[in-house]
């Protein structure tokens, strides 16, 4: 028999036993899981509104990442994660040959803010006639013209700060992609050269958003002193004191037409999250190899 004294300061602090040869593959996988388990963004930099992605984002999450109706029956299944990211397999296997449309993307922050779509026309899609849809080959979801999720709770608040990270990406030219949405105001991404960030508040910026790339953007807002957004980690302008209420409610949004967008990943903070920006950027593209 092999001697695995080695593992055994390893085995005694965390099981308090003795590792034994039959045991060896179970034991070094426990070591793996809760020793040196999986950290998520979530983990790092907690207290997020509301936390939506195709990846595991916080290790205490235990539910799905998403929720799709295939095509060919209208069949329901939560699809969850393999190794910490979407299980696709699973998904694909779902939907068969046809497609798959996610009727809900599931809040991994821990406050139940699922992003949900109940009419099946307004469903954007995950899979294409059996294939999966990416981005720089990670699942991505797919929006078109009349696609939308809508939270099924606020996750803001009127005249506050927040702090808003997500990929973002368009394969159709216009100035039409509302990312956010309440009754009066909105997060206009995509607008030219101008930035709408709470409905009255813009921001000018020096070069638009291009179709077909992908995009990591972050807005950061500290709601009595200003704004400033950042697209793959450079800063394209600020703003002083915002006069016009939080965003909140919907995703991309309710009740307007939005350009055809693909997002993997969408976080709110309802805070300012400046002192973390960088940390959390450089997690997103580590995952996502967007710039």
């Amino acid at each position: 028999m092999p001697d695995f004294g080695i593992f055994r300061g390893f085995n005694d602090k965390l099981f308090g036993n003795k590792l034994y040869a039959g045991q060896l593959p179970t034991q070094l996988g426990k070591i793996g899981s809760e020793s040196f388990g999986f950290t998520g963004l979530l983990d790092d930099y907690p207290n997020a509104a509301a936390a939506y992605s195709l990846r595991k984002l916080r290790d205490a999450y235990t539910g799905s990442a998403i929720r799709v109706r295939r095509s060919s029956d209208n069949a329901e299944q939560d699809i969850g994660f393999v190794n910490n990211a979407l299980d696709t397999s699973s998904l694909t296997n779902f939907c068969g040959s046809g497609n798959g449309f996610v009727t809900t993307w599931y809040d991994q922050s821990g406050n139940a803010r699922n992003a949900t779509q109940t009419t099946a026309a307004n469903q954007p899609q995950i899979v294409s006639s059996g294939s999966l849809l990416t981005l720089n080959s990670k699942p991505k979801i797919d929006a078109t013209s009349l696609q939308f999720l809508k939270f099924n709770s606020d996750i803001a608040t009127s005249n506050s700060s927040y702090s808003l990270f997500m990929t973002y990406y368009k394969d159709t030219t216009g100035n039409q992609a509302i990312v956010l949405k309440d009754v009066t105001n909105y997060h206009w991404l995509d607008y030219g050269t101008t930035q709408y960030i709470s409905g009255v508040d813009a921001i000018s910026i020096s070069t638009t958003f291009q179709i077909n790339t992908q995009y990591l953007y972050s807005c950061i807002t500290n709601y009595s002193v200003g704004a400033s957004i950042y697209r793959n980690n450079n800063l394209l302008g600020t703003r002083s004191a915002l006069t016009g209420n939080s965003i909140s409610s919907y995703l991309p949004s309710n009740g307007f037409r939005t350009a055809k967008i693909s997002l993997q990943e969408f976080i709110y903070y309802p805070s300012n999250q400046s002192s973390n920006r960088t940390g959390i950027e450089s997690n997103i593209n580590s995952y996502y190899g967007i710039y």
